[in-house]
Formats: C-alpha cells, structure tokens, sequence
C-alpha cells in the first residue's frame, strides 16, 4: 500500500511518520501531485498557523491538488481546520471542502486557551472509530475548532462542544494528534490505512 504524507513544511510531520512506520507502513513525504495522486491513502498532519499553511499549500499549488484527491484522506489538527472554508486565524481562506468556519476558542476562568491536554470523544460515528468507545481519550493542543455540524463524526468540548472529527465523502479529520494520543491514536491510524 502506497501512504503519502502531505509535504508543506508544517510542523509535526516526523512524528506522523513514525507512527505510520509503527503500523508498518512505509509513507513517502511528498509535495509532488502525481505521487499524491497516485497514493492509496493521504495524510495531512499539521501544526502551526493557517495562513502560513495556506500560503505554503498555495505556492506549491497543492491548494488545487489536495481537494482533487479520491482516495481515502486524512488530515490531522491544523490538517482539519484547512479542509473548512475560512479561519479566523489570520482571517484565512482556506480550502473549502468542508462548510465550517474556524473559530477561536474565547477563554474563561476554568478554560485556558490553547485547549491542552487529554480529552474523550463523544458521539463517535464512522470508521475511523471502529473499536473505540466514549471512555477513550486523545490528546489536543490547538487554540480554533470547529463548529459541529452535519459534517462532525465526534465530539469533544471545552467547554462547549467542537467537531473533534469530521467527514466528507473520501476526506476525514481528526482535530486532535493520533500520534500523539497512544493505543487510542494508533487505532484509528490503523482503522484509516484499512479504509
């Protein structure tokens, strides 16, 4: 199986790898279009800042590439957010497969932002879940969410609910890191290369 992981120069990529590697996978970072649109399965992990991301996505053109993908597609953190319409990181315009809108959580005295730490998932829904119940918990660190929606396929909150995941046809989210969230993590890592 072939695994491409979506090279942009984004934070957090090698430790994607390495969980794939875990899996037994043998993914290729990539920038390139045909490689990507060759792969069997994609990966676009992200940490950082959307308008950077975008702006690394645009002139490469994977901004036009990415959305073309048929094959099952997985973002991860930042990955997610850019599957939406806009940010108000930056006020950003983002790739536009996903109708949401990126929001900034507001803190209060009992929620800090960024949202850290470990956090179960509620209302689980589709593949990427298979195995796991609502007992399970994975790690966040990100400071914008987005809303919930026909699209969401988990929940999470903080301290009002957020898409924790998502799904549109071939293209998955997961707002939190699956490399970084242990046995939970890794199963759904291994439920998406089985999709």
């Amino acid at each position: 199986m072939k695994i491409a992981v979506v090279n942009y120069k984004g934070g957090n990529v090698q430790s994607v790898l390495f969980a794939l590697e875990r899996l037994g996978a043998s993914p290729v970072l990539t920038a390139d279009a045909e490689v990507l649109r060759s792969a069997d399965k994609v990966l676009f992990p992200g940490e950082g800042e959307a308008s950077s991301a975008m702006r690394a996505l645009r002139e490469v053109g994977l901004d036009k590439v990415l959305p073309t993908l048929q094959q099952p597609f997985l973002g991860i953190c930042l990955g997610m957010q850019l599957l939406g319409m806009h940010s108000d990181e930056q006020d950003t315009a983002m790739m536009g497969l996903l109708p949401f809108h990126v929001r900034r959580f507001e803190p209060d005295a009992q929620h800090k932002v960024p949202h850290m730490g470990w956090n179960n998932l509620l209302n689980l829904q589709g593949p990427l879940f298979k195995g796991l119940t609502e007992a399970d918990h994975v790690y966040f660190v990100h400071s914008y969410y987005a809303p919930v929606g026909a699209y969401t396929t988990a929940l999470a909150a903080h301290p009002a609910p957020f898409s924790a995941a998502v799904q549109h046809g071939n293209f998955h989210g997961v707002q939190f890191h699956t490399e970084k969230s242990g046995s939970v993590g890794t199963r759904i890592l291994a439920n998406f290369l089985a999709l």
